[in-house]
């Protein structure tokens, strides 16, 4: 069944008209009639089957029938990710909507290449993949700001995990053998559930000062994402998958 992501309130006998891209999608392209159903939710009230009630060339009119599952959200996760180019950033949005990240945070950072980010499409792509997995939210997308503002500002109970290979610097010896971090699930071993974020570089790591600066803050876990260099989409798909399977909603036990 159709889900749509919409910005009224759900609740029992509501009326509302979805956006007009909406609108044209149920009608047009999906070309469904007056009594189809689908499924609404718009990361407050739940989920709710909708039935279209009316149709017009300016738009359709949907109204709720029952809901069909209460509202939930998952871990408290933000994912904050330096800009990359726009193919590699658009997938990383929707692999992180589909592993359950609340907050998607872009950061500009010494060595970041890109200068900017079409929020409009990436908050679009963001929707369209929460619709798709079946969550009952649409991740955030914010930013772009620059990392120091960031961590200026940072409040300490949000664990930070800093993903960092440090494999330009020779001199790096921290975290592990040949100056890497231990692996993921080992530096989460142990570590509180709560409010985590997700920390992924540039395409060309981070610079001295910024990991210095990210060493020495009590609330960050470096972490290791195995012997080889990864691109940022693998990066930030790895480690998520890491901490869902640590501290998340992957968890067996």
């Amino acid at each position: 069944m159709i889900r749509l992501f919409v910005d009224d309130d759900l609740e029992a006998g509501a009326s509302f008209s979805p956006r007009p891209e909406q609108a044209r999608y149920l009608t047009q392209v999906m070309r469904l009639g007056v009594g189809a159903e689908i499924l609404a939710f718009n990361g407050r009230h739940g989920e709710w089957r909708a039935r279209l009630a009316e149709t017009s060339k300016r738009g359709c009119v949907l109204e709720t029938v029952a809901q069909t599952r209460p509202q939930a959200l998952g871990p408290d996760l933000e994912l904050i990710l330096a800009l990359v180019k726009r193919g590699p950033l658009e997938t990383i949005v929707e692999k992180a909507t589909e592993l359950g990240v609340r907050r998607i945070r872009l950061v500009t950072t010494r060595r970041t290449n890109a200068d900017h980010a079409n929020l409009a499409r990436l908050s679009a792509i963001a929707t369209e993949a929460a619709e798709q997995t079946g969550r009952l939210d649409a991740p955030e997308v914010i930013g772009p700001d620059k990392l120091e503002r960031l961590l200026n500002g940072w409040a300490p109970e949000r664990r930070l995990m800093f993903c960092d290979e440090a494999g330009d610097d020779p001199a790096a010896d921290w975290g592990g053998p040949n100056g890497r971090a231990v692996p993921a699930l080992r530096a989460l071993a142990g570590e509180p559930a709560g409010p985590w974020a997700v920390l992924i570089g540039p395409e060309g790591g981070f610079d001295a000062q910024e990991r210095t600066r990210l060493q020495g803050l009590s609330y960050v876990t470096p972490a290791s994402l195995g012997p080889r260099i990864l691109r940022a989409d693998t990066a930030a798909v790895a480690a998520l998958t890491l901490w869902q399977a640590a501290l998340g909603d992957w968890r067996t036990g």
